[in-house]
């Protein structure tokens, strides 16, 4: 019994991580090795994935694009989070351009996008991930020298928060993380102001954009006002780390 407690723990995990992981758990316990079989059946599924998708409203974005639109790690492709609705693909591709445009060389970022299939499946942490019509992009960072092209502080594009004044009060539950042991760690790159008030704009411009959260600190002092331009809420997960945006 405590067997199968551990595996369908481990099943649920992978799934809450990966919406397919869990899945190729259970087929791995076919096997009497059953980490190998995991990993080829999981690749297997990952990759299946993106021809499946489509069926279900989705598409992968790449993660071997070299181009002004890269998704900004590996892992998110790795772990099916990478996936959005054409049109919202259409959107992230046209936004990059522009942004390249305007400023040559400029590489725009996706972070956290959905899962490759059903819609109201939870992409964790996130509380509204789960249509295909949301993806996060990573700040544009610069130091002394100038503009760092494909740069995020941190490994993942999360979590290196750019601290400023809040109104939100200490509340719980709360995915309002402030991870103060973490911040002392990233790299000390500054906000582009130029290119991510651009990119604000080009998204707010854009009539297939609905709603962009950022946090207010950041919004004011890159002088954006704009009805999309939204407050998160104090409940859900900070947004001084990155930007979000969404069809609706």
């Amino acid at each position: 019994m405590s067997r199968i407690l551990l595996h369908s723990i481990i099943a649920l995990l992978l799934t809450m991580l990966t919406q397919i992981g869990g899945l190729a758990w259970l087929v791995a316990q076919l096997f009497h090795q059953r980490l190998l079989p995991f990993l080829l059946i999981y690749s297997a599924m990952t990759v299946a994935s993106i021809w499946i998708a489509p069926s279900f409203g989705r598409t992968a974005l790449s993660c071997s694009a070299s181009g002004p639109l890269q998704v900004q790690s590996w892992m998110y492709c790795a772990l099916n989070r990478n996936y959005v609705t054409p049109q919202l693909a259409d959107v992230l591709k046209q936004t990059a351009i522009t942004m390249d445009e305007r400023y040559p060389g400029t590489t725009t970022l996706v972070l956290d996008s959905n899962f490759p299939f059903f819609d109201n499946f939870p992409l964790l942490p996130h509380l509204s991930h789960d249509d295909g019509e949301k993806a996060d992009l990573a700040f544009y960072y610069r130091d002394e020298a100038g503009y760092l092209a494909g740069a995020t502080r941190s490994p993942i594009g999360y979590f290196a928060f750019e601290q400023g004044p809040s109104d939100c009060p200490a509340i719980w539950p709360t995915l309002r993380w402030d991870l103060a042991a973490l911040q002392p760690m990233w790299l000390n790159y500054a906000l582009d102001q130029q290119r991510n008030r651009a990119v604000l704009q080009t998204l707010t411009n854009d009539p297939r954009v609905g709603r962009i959260f950022v946090e207010p600190h950041l919004a004011q002092s890159l002088n954006i006002a704009h009805p999309k331009v939204r407050f998160q809420g104090c409940r859900a997960a900070r947004h001084d780390d990155h930007i979000h945006l969404q069809l609706r």
